[in-house]
């Protein structure tokens, strides 16, 4: 299997619950894009500040169609279909989860994967 590499927020609790959440099934190198060597992807701070990146199969993914990319290699493959399949929506709701951090939705949701990753 080719190596995954995801570029997150590591000041986002949201974030790194997601990256555990995701590791308990695969294998990825998770960076902080704070402390990444970010032109080693030939990304820049501004654009890993707006979205996560996701390096894999030779490809980069950003945003919504990073986090179907994780979905559908961890074996969540409804859930990654449903989000590339939703087009625009899906990346609405990407774009509003990731300027939202601070909203109840996404402090519930990162407790529930707090719970689930057994925190």
């Amino acid at each position: 299997m080719n190596r995954i590499t995801v570029i997150f927020d590591g000041e986002c609790e949201f974030c790194r619950q997601s990256v555990t959440w995701i590791q308990r099934k695969i294998e990825i190198t998770a960076l902080p894009f704070q402390t990444a060597d970010l032109s080693t992807f030939y990304l820049t701070r501004e654009q890993c500040a707006e979205q996560v990146y996701v390096i894999g199969g030779g490809s980069t993914y950003g945003g919504a169609d990073a986090i179907a990319f994780l979905l559908k290699h961890r074996g969540n493959r409804v859930q990654s279909t449903l989000i590339t399949a939703s087009g625009g929506i899906g990346r609405a709701t990407y774009r509003w989860i990731a300027s939202h951090r601070n909203s109840w939705p996404v402090k519930l949701a990162t407790r529930l994967l707090t719970y689930l990753n057994g925190k």
